[in-house]
């Protein structure tokens, strides 16, 4: 065989090379991949939730971001659904439900009553669930049903 002639090991090795360079330039192009939904997220869930204040009494505040997906730019106005079994109620009620939007940096912030264990763990209920983006459900778990808040974050990729 001929110098010139490539071996199999080496054209693997390249083909290798250039197939890692092509999704290494992808996953960069791509930056921040969108949230995923939770299961369980979408539990008791009730379309159309009003924007509000504050939910119930307070006490307890829910925070979080939300990004694009791909270059992370903060999303101002976006709507996030906020619901949990509360002092005040459980996660099927209406006025366990409340809604928020995002400011200038992608932060919302909603006080609701302290929220309590349901099913054995202290949770909140999350939804993004307008039209410009994907509809994506979160379920957050506190580390204690002691903890006064409970962030939770989403990336939104194009509905």
């Amino acid at each position: 065989m001929s110098e010139s002639a490539i071996s199999r090991r080496t054209f693997l090795a390249a083909a290798g090379f250039v197939t890692t360079g092509y999704v290494l330039r992808a996953a960069h192009a791509n930056g921040i991949a969108p949230t995923r939904s939770m299961r369980g997220g979408s539990n008791n869930y009730l379309p159309g939730a009003p924007i509000v204040d504050r939910i119930g009494a307070g006490g307890f505040w829910m925070t979080g971001t939300v990004r694009r997906a791909g270059d992370g730019a903060p999303l101002e106005g976006q709507r996030i659904q906020i619901w949990a079994h509360t002092t005040e109620g459980h996660e099927r009620d209406p006025h366990s439900h409340g809604a928020t939007l995002t400011d200038a940096n992608g932060e919302f912030r909603l006080e609701m009553p302290q929220i309590v264990p349901a099913f054995g763990q202290a949770h909140g209920h999350l939804a993004y669930d307008s039209d410009d983006f994907k509809t994506v459900f979160l379920r957050p778990v506190m580390s204690s049903s002691k903890d006064k808040t409970l962030s939770a974050h989403f990336v939104l990729s194009p509905a």
